[in-house]
């Protein structure tokens, strides 16, 4: 898929509700994340981060860059921005906005606004290292094949849901980041 045809998807698509159906039964907070694209050498990737394992919160998960809300923040996009800048060194400036996903939300009372946007081919990362640990990149295309797409329906105080997961060599992308990245495809398909 090229990059032109990307952008008309989600300019001409309406967004379509996460297909996570779990519905956090209390306030929420608001976080958003960043779904960094770029092109690579077998087409666009996306670009994921594992985080620190001395981290008290989901240590050495896969996720995307981003965070909760601020109250400095402008909006949704304003905190991915911020949260990417911080978390592995991509300027503001850099990233090239183009839509989002539809919201999601946590177990943990997050309610997460996937921003998607293009930043520039090998882009040089500088990493927090007391959130980062590493910063990969997975081709769209292994995404985009719904045979890597795995779920197990699982319940947690007596609510059942799904929970994704989507292997890629060494790493075990799920959950939030896996249903997200599920919620991509579906909206390029």
């Amino acid at each position: 898929m090229l990059k032109p045809e990307f952008i008309q998807r989600f300019s001409l698509a309406t967004l379509n509700a996460s297909c996570q159906q779990f519905r956090y039964p209390g306030r929420l907070k608001n976080a958003g994340v960043l779904i960094p694209i770029q092109e690579g050498e077998y087409g666009l990737e996306v670009v994921l981060t594992r985080r620190a394992d001395h981290l008290y919160h989901h240590p050495g998960q896969v996720s995307f860059p981003g965070g909760k809300c601020e109250p400095l923040d402008a909006n949704i996009i304003a905190t991915a921005l911020r949260e990417t800048h911080e978390e592995i060194g991509v300027g503001v400036d850099e990233v090239e906005i183009i839509g989002q996903l539809g919201q999601y939300h946590t177990i943990s009372g997050y309610l997460i606004t996937p921003v998607v946007g293009f930043i520039p081919k090998h882009y040089p990362f500088q990493l927090d290292s007391n959130e980062v640990a590493e910063v990969f990149s997975v081709p769209l295309t292994h995404f985009l094949n719904e045979q890597n797409h795995l779920k197990v329906q699982v319940s947690r105080k007596g609510m059942s849901h799904k929970i994704y997961f989507m292997p890629y060599m060494t790493y075990n992308i799920w959950g939030a980041t896996a249903a997200i990245i599920k919620d991509l495809v579906s909206h390029l398909k």
